[in-house]
């Protein structure tokens, strides 16, 4: 058994790796480290672990952590853990970075995208992005391991097979993104209160987001000229999910039955990666309650043959396989256990 440790582990993120490692075969919870929590049993700040998780929350430095753990996850908000991680931690265990610390290859994209200067840009170089199915072979050496964004997982897949064969003009590429309240974390603020956000829809953060330099980043080796898109978030009154409708113009005509046959050869060993046929008279296109509470990507693609755009609808769970789902993922890899390992679970339906 590998010894695992989270910090942040109270936060809704942390709260999911905890459900998600306490039911895996490989690993044990050693440390659940939460700085407002430190003391209190991790079950009595969510009553739905009790007789499951049945340990106490720490205040443990992670140098303390890192001589007893195999593996760190931190799920904590950015700036926080690039104070934290140093070559000593990372000499005694691997981290898992759930936040965006170590994704970006460019220190000073920091400064420009998240308002704060990269405290250690030296890591930056050895980290590997922690997209599984674009990245894997990195991620199996790698002992710093950045988990990719949510909105930043379900663009980059979505787009991938298109721009790696060619097929679409990169400057035409936009990518009209929502998000369920929970993307916000668990912290109080103003715009997530049920009475600010219920009965509404709302764009945010247009053309700043922070996860634009990431998919930019990570779709870069597959296009042929530098990729600059129009990503837009909104936030929608729901507790969980992601869905990104991606459009771009194509170079060529083609068929729909020729997009499903590009997408499905690409993703054919994927095992969390779903794609459905446009031509199928059932489920054609993506929906969030489908892939809620696992760690799918499904996609659904269309072609509008009135202008010629191909049209790429992804969903996933963005406290899954947009978070903790792909931590455990990439832990998966890192350790050399099956890929699926803790993560058989169907999608929850309703909830």
């Amino acid at each position: 058994m590998k010894k695992v440790a989270v910090i942040g582990a109270t936060g809704y993120t942390g709260q999911e790796l905890i459900r998600i490692l306490v039911q895996h075969p490989e690993v044990k919870v050693h440390s659940a480290v939460s700085s407002s929590k430190g003391g209190k049993p991790f079950a009595s700040v969510y009553p739905s672990f009790s007789k499951t998780a049945d340990f106490t929350c720490s205040s443990d430095s992670i140098e303390a952590i890192s001589t007893e753990v195999d593996l760190i996850f931190i799920a904590l908000p950015h700036g926080l853990a690039a104070k934290m991680v140093n070559q000593d931690v990372l000499d005694k265990c691997a981290v898992v970075d759930l936040g965006a610390d170590f994704r970006l290859k460019n220190a000073g994209d920091y400064d420009e995208w998240y308002d704060f200067t990269h405290p250690n840009p030296a890591l930056l170089e050895f980290a590997a992005y922690g997209l599984p199915e674009l990245n894997r072979e990195k991620i199996k050496s790698a002992k710093l391991i950045a988990n990719p964004g949510c909105y930043a997982t379900c663009s980059i897949l979505s787009l991938a097979p298109l721009l790696s064969a060619g097929l679409v003009d990169e400057s035409t590429v936009i990518v009209d993104a929502k998000s369920g309240v929970s993307g916000a974390g668990r912290s109080l603020s103003l715009g997530v209160h049920f009475n600010e956000c219920n009965e509404s829809i709302k764009a945010y953060k247009l053309g700043t987001h922070r996860h634009t330099p990431e998919i930019e980043q990570a779709l870069h080796p597959y296009s042929d000229k530098s990729l600059a898109i129009s990503f837009t978030p909104h936030l929608v009154p729901m507790n969980r999910g992601i869905l990104c409708t991606s459009y771009g113009s194509l170079k060529k005509k083609m068929t729909e039955k020729e997009l499903f046959d590009l997408y499905s050869e690409f993703y054919e060993d994927e095992q969390f990666i779903r794609i459905f046929d446009p031509q199928s008279e059932e489920y054609q296109y993506p929906e969030t309650r489908w892939v809620k509470g696992s760690n799918y990507c499904d996609i659904g693609l269309s072609i509008d043959k009135r202008t010629n755009r191909a049209i790429i609808v992804g969903a996933l769970d963005n406290l899954v396989k947009g978070a903790a789902g792909q931590a455990v993922q990439n832990m998966n890899i890192h350790f050399g256990w099956q890929e699926s390992t803790g993560l058989n679970h169907a999608p929850i339906f309703p909830a």
